[in-house]
């Protein structure tokens, strides 16, 4: 294989910039030319390329967000969009494709190769954590970085004022990032899509906890679950607390990426341009008890990636 490109699609992730940048210098450093494609499918439909060398890539390592920036392709979900799409691929002479995203971008390059058969290796990029066989995706350790500080700041002046705070998190479809979050910081409940939630019991065990004395109250609420202002109704005028709400929103994708997302999407750039340089395709690198190692997209994508209830359980044991 001597020409490969990459891209990235759907929502940001800390890490990416190290992902391409790893693909583009172990590329090089075989011999392999790498386009770089803007803009993700739209960009690819669009021929939104860039020629991309060792200097392309120096110093983004440490920057949140994509060099190569992102965007949605609802038309993708189209057989002729993803036939035009390997067109241009071919007519560029481009022989294998690396797709850094999340499940909606992993099912255009599943569909990609299964159909058009361009080589594609998927590269898991996704804050909420939530695909299937692989610990971890590029993102989440800076994620839950940025929650837990922005919570620990809130619990100084939930304390100072004796309020309660109901934090939403993002998640539409995993508790992920409000189980841990509200687990490492001490939160006194958490609202996840994965439990239908029970107002009623919520405010009893509030109010249980103020009765003993607790001055402050932070409720961590997963966006898919609920919003933090229909929390806050059903709870405002039974916990005994003052409430107050923040949305940490988009500031939970941003931020220089931790060093466990920079090692991470390192290894797994490396892996990629390895398996397509071997023939190896139709696969997303996964990590598996601290390897790196692939698995097939149509393994992946079939299945949902279930919350560990044990860590659920563990905040409640210890809230």
């Amino acid at each position: 294989m001597k020409k490969i490109a990459v891209m990235t699609s759907g929502g940001d992730a800390p890490g990416m910039n190290a992902a391409i940048r790893a693909v583009v210098r172990y590329a090089v450093r075989n011999d392999i030319e790498v386009v770089g494609i803007q803009r993700g499918y739209a960009g690819l439909l669009d021929e939104d390329f860039i020629k991309m060398n060792f200097a392309s890539v120096g110093g983004i390592m440490e920057k949140g967000g994509t060099i190569l920036r992102s965007s949605r392709c609802p038309e993708f979900v189209r057989k002729e969009t993803r036939k035009e799409a390997a067109a241009i691929l071919s007519k560029h002479g481009i022989e294998g494709l690396v797709v850094i995203g999340g499940e909606g971008s992993l099912h255009g390059a599943m569909f990609l190769e299964e159909e058009q058969k361009v080589p594609v290796v998927g590269i898991p990029g996704t804050i909420d954590n939530d695909i299937a066989m692989t610990d971890m995706s590029i993102g989440v350790d800076t994620c839950l970085n940025t929650v837990v500080d922005a919570i620990q700041k809130l619990k100084d002046t939930a304390s100072s004022h004796e309020r309660a705070f109901i934090v939403e998190v993002m998640g539409r479809s995993s508790g992920y990032i409000a189980t841990v979050a509200g687990l490492v910081t001490g939160a006194e409940a958490i609202v996840i899509p994965e439990i239908p939630v029970n107002y009623e019991a919520l405010g009893n065990k509030i109010l249980k906890e103020r009765e003993r004395g607790k001055i402050n109250c932070i409720v961590v609420v997963a966006e898919g679950a609920a919003s933090a202002y229909t929390v806050a109704r059903h709870l405002e005028h039974r916990i005994g607390y003052e409430t107050r709400i923040t949305i940490l929103g988009h500031i939970q994708r941003g931020g220089s990426p931790t060093a466990f997302d920079r090692l991470l999407a390192s290894r797994m750039g490396v892996a990629a341009v390895e398996y397509l340089k071997r023939g190896q395709s139709f696969v997303m690198t996964a990590l598996q008890g601290g390897k790196i190692v692939p698995v097939r997209f149509d393994e992946v994508l079939k299945q949902k990636k279930s919350l560990n209830m044990e860590l659920v359980e563990l905040t409640a044991l210890l809230s």
